[in-house]
């Protein structure tokens, strides 16, 4: 379980094709925090740390993450947005983040505010319903979603389209400031919207 509160960027050094899966190796500032089998979110993603060598460490994908998120298009020199798992006792300063990607979508715009950002996405064509539900319809005006694996409020909301803001500190300690129009980012749907669509569906 995740807060949406990135701890730092980590950076892509390495990737292995291993049959249909990909071994990433990334180099992060807490790597030397790390153990074999703890959960990271990589830009959202939950993926599970299988090896650690000094300040590089290990984590796999599959094929189904692969397809849904953002990591297969990844680059060696890539930076993502990283986020060890929240402690119980800890305040919870985002939202209930999972690490399980619902799906991508792509910026439609950047607009600097003079002081902050304002993002706009664009959810995927392939980007299926949840629960019967459209995946739009799960996301709300003043809502949380998860972008990158970042916690953020929605700001506005039409049809397949939304938009965030983003405030200097956001941009400079998340890989935002590296999103260009055209890029795709993993989206996570609040699981709580998520289990009240499955409640009230048919």
């Amino acid at each position: 379980m995740f807060s949406g509160i990135i701890e730092t960027i980590a950076t892509l050094k390495l990737i292995e094709q291993e049959g249909t899966n990909i071994t990433f190796t990334f180099e992060s500032e807490f790597t030397h925090e790390l153990k074999i089998d703890q959960s990271i979110a990589h830009n959202g993603v939950c993926l599970t740390v299988v090896a650690i060598d000094d300040d590089d460490y290990k984590v796999t994908a599959i094929d189904e993450t692969l397809r849904l998120t953002n990591l297969g298009k990844l680059k060696v020199g890539d930076k993502i947005n990283f986020e060890r798992c929240i402690r119980m006792n800890d305040r919870l300063d985002g939202h209930i983040v999972q690490g399980h990607v619902d799906g991508k979508a792509h910026v439609l715009s950047v607009t600097d505010k003079d002081g902050s950002w304002e993002y706009e996405f664009e959810l995927d064509n392939d980007f299926t319903d949840i629960n019967g539900h459209a995946p739009d319809k799960l996301i709300i005006h003043k809502g949380s979603v998860t972008i990158n694996g970042t916690s953020l409020t929605v700001t506005h909301v039409s049809d397949r389209t939304f938009g965030v803001a983003i405030i200097p500190y956001t941009y400079k300690h998340t890989n935002f400031h590296t999103l260009l129009v055209g890029s795709t980012v993993n989206i996570e749907l609040d699981v709580l919207g998520k289990y009240v669509a499955r409640l009230t569906s048919k």
